[in-house]
Order: structure tokens, then sequence, then C-alpha cells
């Protein structure tokens, strides 16, 4: 529209030029007074013409320059959001990672004590095994034991009643 504006100034500016030129002339050639007001009529006419477009011209101009502006500073405002957007991600991520890292030990270390103690309730299962076999055998020994010292009262009683046969025996 600016292109257009211009051009139509341009145009109307040559016309403008070329009937004053002619005008000119015709006063050179001294042209009758009605055809002379005539011609100032279009001059004051194509003068005005001129001055309109002009004006719509300068209006057209500040109005892009105004949009251009507006544009550009909602640009910036985008711009500027957009970045803080990006600083704000940036920040989480790097949260993100750090907690991801801390978890990460915290499982490593997890882990880790879960391997120490599969091996204790291993070293734990094995002398598990170990005291049941001493306690079968224990059990085995206290029922050698049993089996003895019944064997062993057996002989006591028997002895008993053998002594208390001899004993009156002895005494009369």
């Amino acid at each position: 529209q600016l292109l257009e504006a211009k051009a139509s100034l341009s145009l109307a500016q040559a016309q403008h030029a070329l009937q004053l030129q002619q005008a000119k002339a015709q006063i050179n050639k001294m042209v009758p007074k009605k055809q002379f007001e005539q011609l100032q009529n279009t001059l004051r006419e194509e003068q005005c013409k001129t001055q309109q477009l002009q004006e719509s011209l300068q209006r057209q101009a500040e109005q892009t320059c105004r949009q251009l502006v507006r544009t550009q500073e909602e640009h910036e405002q985008l711009l500027q959001t957009a970045v803080e957007q990006a600083e704000g991600l940036e920040q989480s991520l790097r949260n993100a990672e750090a907690v991801l890292a801390e978890r990460a030990a915290q499982l490593r270390d997890a882990q880790a004590q879960l391997s120490r103690n599969k091996l204790l309730i291993e070293e734990l299962r094995g002398e598990n095994r170990r005291f049941a076999m001493a306690l079968q055998a224990a059990e085995l020994k206290q029922k050698s034991m049993e089996e003895k010292n019944q064997l062993l009262e057996e002989q006591a009683s028997a002895l008993k009643h053998l002594i208390g046969k001899i004993t009156p025996a002895s005494l009369s």
C-alpha cells in the first residue's frame, strides 16, 4: 500500500508538473481568462489531491511503524518468555538429574547391602546346618547317655537288691 501510495503521489506530481507547464505555455500564448481559471482550478484540485495523498501516505507510514513496533515488542516478549521457559526447563532437568543420580547411588548402596545380606544369609545357613548336625549329634549322644544311664540305673538297682540280700546274711 505504501508503494502504491508513493507511485500515485509520483504520478500526481508528474501530472501536476505537466499541467503546470501546459498552463504556463498557454499563458505565454495568451490563454483566455476562462481557460486560465479552469487550469488554476484544476491545479488547485491536483494540489489538494497531492496533499491528501501525502497525508494518507504519512498516516499509513505511521500506522505501519506502530504495527512494526508492536510486533517487535511482542516478538521480544515471546522471546523473553521462551528464554525463561528454557531456563526453567534446564533447571528442572538439572534437578531431575541430581535426584536421579542420588537415587542411583541409593540403589547401588542398597544393591551392595543386598549382596552383603545374601552372603551373610549363606553363612548363617551353613552355620545353621553345622548347628543342626551338632544338635543331631548331641541328641544321639544324649540318647546314648540316657541308654547308658538307664543301664547304670538298672545295674544300680540290681546292686541295691543284691546288697539288700547280702547285708542281712552277712550280719547274721
